[in-house]
């Protein structure tokens, strides 16, 4: 798949753990250790929603589109 999650470097620009943004947005540790890792094929709209209010950023600042050619 051509979208990348940064997630994690959100995650550390903000100095917050798995843990306590779990508790933020009310998503359990392992769905967002797998959206961390980019081992998801959908996300809900509210759950990035409630992502980007903990964070405060953008959906841009969490998923990135890499087009397949640069994957090759």
């Amino acid at each position: 798949m051509a979208i990348i999650s940064r997630l994690d470097r959100v995650m550390a620009d903000r100095k917050i753990s798995l843990n306590e943004l779990s508790e933020r947005v009310g998503v359990s540790n392992v769905n967002l250790s797998k959206l961390k890792t980019g081992k998801v094929s959908a996300i809900r709209f509210s759950t990035l929603n409630a992502i980007c209010r903990a964070l405060n950023c953008q959906p841009g600042d969490i998923l990135e589109y890499s087009s397949d050619e640069e994957e090759q």
